[in-house]
């Protein structure tokens, strides 16, 4: 006889406290009970049920026998489950954190094609520029990009952007280019405020040592859009990713700053709660992202 079987007809008499009750509950006879159960314990060799013409009870080992059997059965339900969920149209609202600079420029404008595509789902992408809790501010997913601070969320990876410095022809013009890195100390630098690591630039020399640019601008702003706006309008040198400047300097509105050092790589990461499996509205969104941003990267944006 099936395993699975005898041991659901054995918890099952447990739970209901007899061979009749268990027999409504699993839909099948009494006497079909009863050999399953008659079955299990011939196999194992131990007596799991007291039976009296008053009622059934399990024995020592039976109770012992019965909690790990549950805990079977359970994880049996729930891989019945999982299979039944990943093969399910995916439905429901899905809830996104994103940065805002890529949330606007490179997350919204393909948003459409999803929701056409996914019907069932309906999306609410919350734009902003600070590291969110996935699990407690109740998001299924979140964009991030660089290096991931928490590991015990799970990643895959979309795309790969460059950083680099930037700033108007005019501004150029007007203060000179800097040649090498210490050459920033006499320019003005516009600050991303959200940085950890404060008004501080991380840079890589051409030699590969790590350096660190500290100098006062006369902007510093929560918002990358608003640090291209400023360098653009000449008032100075910004950090800025690839994907948020890419057309800026296409159209000559800005330049590379210091063409000879080291490019920083960014990787712009898909992450989600880790579980057991991946909730087919989650999948669904992250294998249309990678699809979509296939092309991009690092300098193609």
């Amino acid at each position: 006889m099936d395993r699975l079987t005898e041991m659901e007809a054995f918890a099952t008499v447990v739970d209901q406290g007899g061979f009749t009750d268990a027999a409504k509950k699993m839909g099948i006879s009494k006497s079909a009970v009863s050999k399953h159960v008659s079955s299990l314990e011939a196999r194992l060799g131990a007596r799991l049920l007291n039976r009296t013409t008053r009622r059934v009870s399990p024995t020592e080992i039976g109770l012992a026998y019965y909690d790990r059997a549950r805990r079977v059965l359970n994880d049996a339900g729930e891989a019945d489950a999982l299979v039944t969920s990943m093969q399910s149209a995916p439905s429901g609202l899905l809830r996104i954190s994103v940065a805002t600079d890529f949330g606007v420029n490179h997350l919204s404008p393909v948003l459409g094609e999803f929701l056409r595509e996914y019907p069932d789902i309906t999306v609410n992408m919350v734009l902003n520029n600070r590291y969110v809790e996935l699990i407690s501010e109740g998001f299924d997913m979140a964009i991030r990009i660089g290096e991931l601070e928490d590991s015990t969320l799970r990643a895959r990876k979309l795309a790969e952007t460059t950083k680099r410095m930037i700033a108007s022809p005019a501004y150029f013009e007007k203060y000179g280019r800097p040649e090498k890195i210490d050459d920033l100390n006499e320019h003005k630098l516009l600050h991303y405020s959200n940085q950890s690591s404060g008004n501080v630039w991380k840079l890589a020399a051409p030699s590969g040592e790590k350096r660190q640019v500290r100098t006062a601008g006369w902007l510093t702003v929560n918002d990358g859009q608003s640090l291209l706006n400023a360098a653009i309008s000449g008032l100075g040198i910004a950090y800025l990713p690839n994907f948020l400047y890419a057309e800026a300097e296409k159209d000559g509105l800005v330049q590379e700053a210091i063409p000879d050092l080291p490019t920083e790589m960014l990787g712009i990461y898909a992450v989600y709660p880790p579980g057991r499996f991946t909730q087919p509205k989650v999948r669904a969104f992250i294998d249309f992202l990678v699809h979509s941003f296939a092309t991009k990267g690092p300098d193609t944006w």
